[in-house]
């Protein structure tokens, strides 16, 4: 990684010395630019979006210009991969995916096909663009939803309040859903090593859905795959960041992941994330994204007493406790960015 001008983010990752707080954001190329939704028009539709490489490097590399992050997250989606194994799905505007094959009963699980590379080439493409895009000034990130979020979507047939139906699977069909879960592991191990093997600096595991589980549901069904993954990636410097909302029931478990980060939400306090963590591993977070429709005083008050309980040690990286939203105003997120940056020199 030495060829980056900018590798403040990877250093902390790495609880290396750092001269201030690095910051990035989640879903920080998205709808509340206006840039983004021109070129999501001018792609005609989200898969369209992520598919065309050439939008989804522009896409990736505009919150570098317009607010000044600390690290590029690939434009694309945590479904991408489900397609390749034979998932029929679909984004349908104000609903989000919706599937038309979803598993129902154990036996789906084995149409399931071989994840191949090539179906996602385009993944690759868009990381190697960005990089000759921002010429390396920031580290470029790529990522993965984790297989606990991506079966609750599989089974589930789309987005939901409780996911009751993947969960009454999981409870109906333990070995079925964990027979599903080590598939997902599989797939998801190539995918990410793939990205990492295109340039991706660094990877980050989204489980959006993990804290629906309980304390015991997640550490015999989410976590074992995570670690599977984690433990099956091939990399040199590059950290594995693994993120899960609503983790503050089991932040514990979450820890024996053996990530190099861990991305938390905002329901649990960054300076109790730092004692349990203990040198041991970095954390990002954790700022509730709603505070951003705030007046600007707030958005500083909130972020400096973020900063202020991980204290001028390393190993933080400011990020939101999940993602940006389509009507938050662009002034404000880079109003939060320039706080960051300020307030959290050493």
């Amino acid at each position: 990684m030495k060829d980056l001008k900018n590798d403040l983010f990877l250093r902390a990752c790495h609880r290396e010395p750092v001269e201030r707080t690095p910051i990035w954001l989640m879903r920080q190329a998205g709808r509340y630019m206006p840039e983004y939704r021109a070129l999501r028009e001018k792609a005609g539709g989200f898969v369209a979006f992520y598919k065309n490489v050439e939008l989804a490097v522009e896409a990736t590399v505009l919150p570098r210009k317009i607010l000044g992050v600390d690290a590029s997250i690939i434009f694309s989606d945590i479904l991408t991969p489900l397609e390749s194994i034979g998932m029929d799905f679909e984004f349908k505007e104000g609903e989000g995916p919706v599937f038309y094959n979803p598993i129902e009963k154990p036996e789906d699980i084995n149409r399931l096909k071989p994840f191949d590379r090539q179906d996602v080439y385009y993944v690759g493409e868009i990381i190697k663009g960005v990089n000759r895009a921002l010429n390396r000034e920031i580290p470029t990130i790529g990522f993965c939803g984790a297989p606990f979020t991506l079966a609750a979507y599989m089974i589930e047939g789309r987005t939901s309040k409780d996911f009751k139906k993947a969960k009454t699977f999981m409870y109906n069909y333990p070995d079925a859903f964990k027979e599903l879960l080590d598939r997902l592991a599989d797939m998801l191990i190539e995918y990410l090593n793939f990205q990492i093997e295109s340039g991706a600096d660094a990877v980050q595991i989204f489980d959006s859905w993990g804290g629906y589980l309980s304390p015991d549901d997640y550490r015999e069904f989410a976590l074992p795959p995570i670690k599977k993954i984690i433990k099956g990636l091939k990399r040199d410097y590059q950290p594995v960041i693994h993120f899960t909302k609503g983790v503050a029931g089991f932040f514990d478990d979450m820890i024996t992941s053996g990530a190099d980060v861990y991305g938390v939400d905002w329901m649990i306090d960054l300076s109790e994330v730092k004692e349990k963590l203990d040198g041991k591993a970095a954390a990002q977070g954790n700022l509730d994204p709603v505070v951003l429709y705030a007046e600007k005083d707030v958005i500083r008050e909130k972020a400096v007493s973020i900063l202020r309980k991980w204290g001028k040690d390393t190993g933080h990286i400011f990020n939101l406790g999940h993602g940006l939203m389509p009507d938050m105003e662009v002034e404000k997120v880079k109003y939060l960015v320039d706080v960051v940056k300020k307030e959290s020199v050493r």
